[in-house]
């Protein structure tokens, strides 16, 4: 079954259990990239949404007793299918606020088409690109993934730290890859290291040896590229170490997964690539609490952006609840309220307990999975990173920066 097909049965299996149950529904929309380039990363992302929801049900539910129902919408990872998906939970089905999109293009196109001019929050767990934090908003656009603008110069720094003075970059032309190899670029060049050539792809291409040839020209000693590993960063890969044009690779989240190894082999690839993410601390007890749950229900809890998207289920949900009322109007407030201090500590799974305290008129400061949500003005969260390198296993192995 497809990934799509899971989900939709995942969403339907939600609303099935509210109409037993009687209760009244209150729907978020789930919007999210589960078909498009990377699919296979958010697959767990939408699991990670679905288990923060089966908890707040399973815990009371909404207000007074109402079922969250989330209403899954597929962006596709593309800026049209954004607003596709926007316009279908929020102007069709109703919903009170959303949660998504995965990508970056999509989640511009979705928020500036469909969700600001509608007065809607949306509440990213992935979506980094730095073009987000400067939007006109309204304070209805907020991400639980810090901006590349950190990324990109995190992974600066270990590029030059590492050694390497010539770089030159390749980037897929959509927001997220072109704002975060811009932030590399300037980054880079400060700590006085050289870009040799910057230069823009096409995704699904066949071939990227021509675009190669040419950036190979100037001497760099590797590639920063910032591409989807579906769409084109395998390819690239690959036509990079077949042709002998550039054999050491620098990588953001994009092209974290499993089939960057299995499409180019371990052997090819192990010492030639470093790839950065946005990541959890393993060690902290909110991240604890949702890695036992998430596992025990068949998932992965290191997957990228799982506990990223645990957490802006969970949050919207303590956001409605603070709010009393299933209000548009009231979301991003209380959002902003639930997120950060004052108040007392709620970790992931505490529904029952963050639902009493609210009940009391107690503040509450919720600490997620994925970290801290102590959102700044343009909605943005801080964040540490793991980078990934190909391990003596033929796997991923990760090291985590803070």
């Amino acid at each position: 079954m497809s990934y799509m097909g899971k989900f939709l049965l995942a969403a339907s299996a939600l609303a099935l259990g509210a109409t037993a149950a009687g209760a009244a529904d209150i729907k978020v929309g789930s919007v999210a990239g589960v078909t498009g380039p990377i699919a296979e990363l958010v697959g767990p992302i939408v699991a990670g949404r679905n288990l923060a929801a089966q908890q707040v049900n399973d815990q009371g539910g909404l207000l007074k007793g109402d079922t969250l129902v989330l209403v899954l919408a597929d962006s596709a990872c593309d800026a049209k299918a954004g607003v596709d998906a926007g316009g279908k939970v929020v102007n069709v089905e109703q919903v009170v606020a959303v949660i998504g999109a995965s990508c970056s293009g999509a989640t511009n196109g979705m928020v500036q088409s469909i969700t600001i001019p509608a007065g809607v929050v949306a509440l990213s767990d992935s979506a980094t690109a730095p073009s987000i934090s400067e939007l006109k908003d309204n304070d209805l656009v907020f991400r639980v993934a810090p901006s590349d603008a950190y990324q990109g110069a995190a992974l600066a720094k270990l590029a030059y730290d590492a050694g390497d003075r010539k770089l030159a970059i390749s980037y897929s032309n959509d927001d997220y890859n072109a704002g975060i190899a811009s932030v590399f670029a300037k980054e880079f060049e400060a700590m006085g290291g050289t870009i040799t050539a910057n230069q823009a792809h096409e995704p699904n291409k066949a071939s990227y040896r021509a675009e190669l040839s040419t950036l190979a020209n100037g001497g760099p000693e590797g590639m920063a590229l910032f591409a989807y590993y579906g769409s084109s960063g395998i390819a690239i890969i690959r036509n990079s170490l077949e042709n002998g044009l550039f054999d050491k690779f620098y990588a953001a989240d994009g092209m974290f997964d499993s089939s960057v190894i299995e499409q180019i082999g371990a052997d090819n690839l192990r010492g030639k690539i470093l790839i950065s993410q946005s990541s959890s601390d393993f060690e902290d007890a909110s991240y604890k609490a949702f890695a036992d749950a998430f596992s025990a229900s068949g998932g992965d809890p290191k997957a990228p952006y799982a506990a990223h998207g645990y957490d802006v289920a969970f949050l919207m949900a303590l956001a409605i609840e603070k709010a009393g009322v299933a209000d548009r109007s009231k979301i991003s407030a209380a959002l902003r309220e639930v997120a950060s201090a004052p108040g007392e500590i709620i970790r992931p799974g505490e529904w029952e307990k963050a639902k009493g305290l609210i009940a009391e008129g107690k503040d509450i400061n919720y600490e997620g999975a994925a970290g801290k949500a102590d959102f700044d003005e343009n909605g943005d969260v801080a964040g540490i990173y793991v980078l990934y390198a190909v391990g003596e296993n033929d796997g991923w192995v990760s090291t985590q920066l803070k």
